[in-house]
């Protein structure tokens, strides 16, 4: 017998156990999947690039999203969270895995950075009521971390956005997007659980991401432009590009 279920956080949890263990990229027990991921750094994978995201770069150009405090989901080797402190911002980055959190810390030491703080584990722990990376922040930047989250994860992230993002602030976002030239699962939601895997990630469409993010005020919501090899740039067009705003008289 087994009858522990009793708070939302229980129903999460119960839910996570619902997929094999090598479908678990999102709690702490899927770190090691990223570890093996990041182990060989010469592979083609396109993030692996030390360069910025051409849709952060257009935020920042355009004055959309300005200097302050600033969290990172899923930050990888670092590329945007040092480009972030290279202009001024102060980032506390998050990722599951030691092995891309240690070439994150080796880009770091490798630019003279300062202004970023490198934070190994689960996100939405992390991040809890009282914890230190509570927030408030003026921006939380995900690129490529909330398609990797199961269903029942957009209740913990949409909470996480409501606790830290400050009044004011802004929310960007790349995703996978179904479609045409998309990335992803598309998947309904419901089979996920009976095939007990995420496919390599969940792709979204446009309106998708406009009703789960409904309670922030849109900015843009567009295809990543794809970034040429020699750009110093990073840009896929099989990602959405997003940007969010959260009023600034939100309690």
């Amino acid at each position: 017998m087994d009858r522990h279920v009793r708070t939302t956080d229980d129903v999460l949890a119960l839910m996570d156990g619902l997929f094999a263990p090598g479908a678990d990229r999102w709690t702490g027990e899927g770190a090691s999947w990223w570890d093996d991921f990041y182990a060989d750094r010469s592979k083609a994978v396109p993030f692996f690039v030390d360069k910025p995201d051409e849709n952060l770069d257009a935020y920042l150009r355009q004055g959309l999203v300005t200097p302050g405090r600033v969290l990172e989901l899923g930050c990888g080797p670092g590329r945007n969270a040092l480009h972030l402190a290279s202009l001024g911002f102060d980032v506390d980055a998050v990722d599951l895995s030691p092995a891309a959190l240690a070439w994150a810390r080796e880009r770091a030491d490798e630019a003279g950075a300062h202004g970023v703080r490198f934070h190994r584990g689960d996100a939405f722990a992390l991040t809890a009521e009282g914890a230190a990376l509570a927030g408030p922040y003026d921006l939380i930047y995900d690129s490529g971390c909330f398609h990797h989250l199961p269903p029942h994860r957009r209740i913990s992230y949409l909470a996480l956005l409501e606790r830290c993002l400050a009044p004011g602030g802004h929310f960007a976002l790349a995703c996978f997007a179904a479609g045409a030239g998309g990335m992803g699962s598309e998947l309904p939601d419901a089979e996920l659980y009976l095939t007990g895997r995420l496919h390599g990630g969940l792709a979204y469409t446009d309106d998708e991401l406009r009703r789960v993010f409904s309670g922030l005020t849109e900015i843009e919501l567009r295809r990543m432009n794809d970034e040429a090899t020699d750009s110093p740039l990073f840009g896929e067009s099989f990602l959405w590009a997003a940007l969010f705003h959260r009023a600034a008289d939100e309690e």
